[in-house]
């Protein structure tokens, strides 16, 4: 033993715990937050009580969660993972039924005080009762057909459930973060070649159905994808958010117009400047300097979850952190990939950025699982 590691065994059990945090990921977390503060400060004009104050009281609260939950047992999450997941499943049905609709999608729960937004808690949820699955079965099973499907049912249960709201977004974003872990899990990647030849098959099918007896979408449909590979088809229309983000992201130049000099946000031609479009304002204030460095932090903390995970000799807690860090991964490159234009828009949040509650307070809660996964693994 370390002098080191003699001195913190010499630290009271409810102390200990604390120490053992993962302290750089509290730290970089914080990081990220506070970028969010800036931004949202500078896209409301300099109100900070619009929205800027709201997210930090939201933090604040987020970040005492993450700590409460780091001290929660790990094998009391593989206890309630299936719990927890059909508990989602239920408020997904409820969602269907008697949702709260908002700019004509269904995918909020009121609840009188709060409204929640049960797709969000799915993503976590998914991955515990994915990461209890494949920590009960042999490793020798996870590639063969029958123990592929239960974990693929699984997936696409939630992801139809959230694709009625509708919410593309978060669909995939269930598919992506599933695959992820089935991935990291062991299963054999000539199922995930199918996949690809599927999928690329479909859209090939798809495309050169247009203008055919049996086309296969809609004439609308086909201009959206259009407007997707060409916004300058429709700049006034459909491919006006896309058009707006681009030139923010362009005037930024290499460091930027300034904090708070941003054309494109202060002069409203920006669309949801404070939510899924922010990384636009971002770029413009601060440019590529500004956008590398919240990029970097991303990926710092990618790199503490995914130590942590192969440092950590408790399979499921392994898994639950690579998963968690993997559906991490997916909101911020969805949300640059939207507003860049290497995607459709289909409204992910930049995360600790974005305004909103729900996605800010279940991503720290989630980081607080993963925080579990680090101080409670054997040692």
């Amino acid at each position: 033993m370390s002098y080191l590691d003699s001195k913190v065994a010499q630290v009271p059990a409810g102390w200990r715990k604390i120490l053992h945090l993962n302290w750089p990921l509290v730290f970089l977390l914080a990081a990220v937050a506070s970028a969010g503060f800036l931004m949202l400060y500078s896209v409301s004009g300099g109100r900070a009580e619009i929205w800027a104050e709201p997210q930090m009281e939201r933090f604040a609260g987020g970040m005492v969660a993450m700590v409460a939950l780091a001290f929660v047992p790990i094998w009391f999450w593989r206890s309630v993972s299936v719990f927890a997941y059909l508990a989602c499943i239920l408020m997904l049905v409820a969602v269907d039924l008697v949702g709260h609709t908002t700019m004509g999608a269904q995918r909020w729960l009121d609840l009188g005080p709060i409204r929640l937004q049960p797709s969000e808690l799915t993503k976590v949820a998914l991955v515990l009762v994915l990461a209890a699955y494949y920590d009960w079965l042999d490793l020798d099973r996870v590639s063969r057909p029958l123990w592929v499907l239960i974990p693929v049912a699984l997936i696409l249960l939630p992801t139809a459930l959230v694709l009625v709201q509708p919410d593309l977004g978060t669909s995939m974003m269930l598919v992506a973060g599933g695959g992820i872990l089935m991935f990291v899990a062991g299963v054999s990647l000539w199922y995930f070649g199918a996949v690809i030849a599927l999928v690329g098959g479909l859209v090939f099918t798809v495309l050169k159905s247009r203008g055919t007896d049996w086309q296969l979408l809609h004439d609308y449909q086909f201009r959206r994808i259009d407007t997707f590979l060409d916004p300058t088809t429709d700049p006034l229309g459909a491919g006006y958010n896309i058009t707006q983000a681009q030139i923010a992201l362009g005037s930024g130049g290499w460091s930027g117009r300034g904090f708070m000099q941003g054309t494109q946000s202060r002069l409203n031609f920006l669309p949801e400047k404070h939510t899924d479009f922010i990384f636009t304002t971002l770029a413009e204030e601060f440019g590529f300097v500004g956008t590398m460095t919240l990029l970097t932090l991303y990926c710092l903390i990618l790199a503490f979850c995914i130590h942590s995970a192969l440092t950590n000799r408790d399979r499921f807690a392994s898994l639950l952190t690579l998963g968690i860090a993997g559906t991490f991964f997916l909101y911020f490159a969805v949300n640059m990939s939207m507003v860049m234009g290497l995607m459709p828009v289909v409204g992910v949040p930049l995360p600790m950025v974005s305004y909103g509650g729900t996605q800010l307070t279940i991503l720290l809660m989630a980081f607080g699982i993963v925080q579990s996964a680090h101080v409670n693994r054997p040692r």
